[in-house]
């Protein structure tokens, strides 16, 4: 396999409201919007929202809503500022801070909001992974032999 993301499908129990909050929060929708799925250009991968009781059933496992699923989304920026703004921004469009904006563990600052179906969002500053011009992560060099 070649390692690649292509597609992000996020499963939602109302696709319009779904669509609404990412619309707030800044994605544009790409091709005609109706309540079946919605996808958003996303720097080079796409988010999707399609009903979550129909994702289930596509991938042949049971729609269970345990809460934490193990899968946490990430919006890299280049300030702390931007953190605050951008979580301040997703309680704004309707989403629910779940963890303020803190100094990480990890030498960076971040904080978690979850969408109005609780799929969590970590926004991050993190000064080891700086952004290009199109907001990509640039990873460091491995060092040789690794």
């Amino acid at each position: 396999m070649e390692p690649r993301l292509t597609l992000v499908t996020l499963g939602v129990a109302d696709v319009a409201h779904a669509r609404a909050f990412y619309q707030r929060m800044g994605f544009v929708a790409a091709g005609p919007g109706d309540d079946s799925v919605a996808f958003f250009p996303a720097g080079g991968v796409v988010l999707a929202l399609f009903p979550r009781k129909a994702l289930a059933e596509d991938a042949t496992v049971s729609d269970s809503r345990a809460g934490f699923s193990g899968v946490a989304l990430a919006h890299n920026v280049r300030s702390e500022a931007e953190v605050e703004a951008v979580l301040a921004e997703a309680a704004a469009a309707g989403g629910r801070v779940v963890k303020p904006a803190k100094r990480a563990f990890w030498g960076g600052y971040s904080g978690y909001f979850a969408d109005p179906d609780g799929h969590l969002w970590e926004v991050a500053h993190n000064p080891g992974f700086p952004l290009d011009a199109d907001g990509r992560i640039q990873l460091p060099t491995p060092k040789s032999g690794s």
